[in-house]
């Protein structure tokens, strides 16, 4: 499962980004020849009116190859032929379409799966786990742990917390009008790292407009976290913390076992930072292809192409270097 979540992750991050590149190409009556998705050996070929389409077999990369990208060209449909303005929004298509992706993504999951309600009611259950085994039930309001007042759903885990770790808590509830009451043995959970009863909250399905406004909203707070933390590491006052390939390999079998609204959430997650990422003034990255661009607006002319395709070249041999480094570590740490 954890293969097949991590092929699937991929390739929607990967189309979508080259989709981007794509769509806002083919509008601005740019030649595509090519768009493949994956690399290495072809195991599927389309030829369209114009473009071929590729499947390939490595889920790891793939592109959108424009005529007149990398090289000149007399075409009057080339990519070195169309206004600058057209060229820069068909290279920020690319992340932009990421951002989008992201928020369709985090839309699906408000609309399907709902948000986490901070009411004091039981949503759900786990089997087999103390809240369970004592016959609390989904619909229950919890309304004191051990004499404490409880008015929204935070303030369970704070409560049980606060108790003698292990102690046997004296749950009240409301039960369809009626009060009752409950003793219930807390057991402690490794993976939040707390003691807890076994009970999640109500999720609550939103209409299309608040899941919309909700999924721009995330990706924003998402997006300034990572600016965040890219400071906070290039400032050494956190430790710098990346995860290659294999890295994510690893966090997607994590997110997997815990559902699909977990994948999801992830998903989002990379594919924002997959396009925040791209949008940086760094050699091989759309940022600086950008930043090239615009310079050659500024300008009014082109600047030398075999200097541009230099510093792309020097730029692309570091970052796979990085990577190579990152995926060197990723291996080390898994193994450990």
């Amino acid at each position: 499962m954890t293969i097949i979540a991590a092929i699937a992750v991929f390739c929607l991050l990967i189309l979508s980004h080259e989709l981007g590149h794509f769509i806002v190409a083919k509008a601005c009556h740019v030649y595509v020849e090519d768009f493949s998705l994956g690399m290495g050996p072809k195991l599927i070929r389309w030829q369209g009116k114009e473009t071929q389409y590729t499947l390939r077999l490595l889920p790891v990369g793939g592109w959108c190859k424009m005529r007149g990208e990398d090289e000149d060209s007399d075409d009057q449909r080339a990519f070195c032929r169309r206004p600058v303005w057209q060229r820069i929004a068909v290279v920020a298509a690319g992340p932009v379409m990421n951002f989008i992706f992201a928020i369709l993504l985090f839309i699906i999951i408000f609309m399907m799966i709902g948000t986490t309600s901070n009411e004091n009611l039981v949503g759900s259950t786990l089997p087999g786990k103390p809240a369970e085994a004592a016959g609390l039930l989904p619909g229950d309001r919890i309304l004191s742990i051990n004499g404490i007042a409880i008015d929204q759903w935070s303030d369970i885990s704070s409560t049980v917390n606060q108790q003698e770790p292990g102690q046997a808590l004296n749950v009240v509830i409301d039960r369809n009008g009626r009060q009752l009451n409950m003793i219930i043995q807390p057991y402690y959970d490794s993976d939040s790292s707390s003691w807890v009863i076994g009970i999640h909250p109500e999720q609550l399905r939103q209409n299309i407009f608040t899941a919309i406004g909700l999924g721009v909203r995330q990706s924003i707070y998402f997006v300034r976290e990572l600016l965040v933390a890219i400071v906070q590491m290039i400032s050494g006052r956190v430790p710098v913390e990346v995860a290659g390939p294999v890295g994510i390999v690893t966090i997607i079998g994590d997110a997997t076992r815990y559902g699909i609204q977990s994948l999801l959430l992830l998903t989002a997650y990379l594919s924002l930072n997959l396009g925040l990422i791209n949008l940086f003034p760094l050699p091989a990255l759309d940022g600086s292809r950008i930043v090239f661009l615009a310079v050659e607006g500024l300008r009014g002319k082109p600047i030398d192409r075999q200097k541009e395709g230099m510093v792309h070249f020097v730029g692309l041999i570091l970052l796979l270097g990085l990577m190579a480094f990152i995926t060197f570590n990723d291996i080390v740490r898994l193994l450990a």
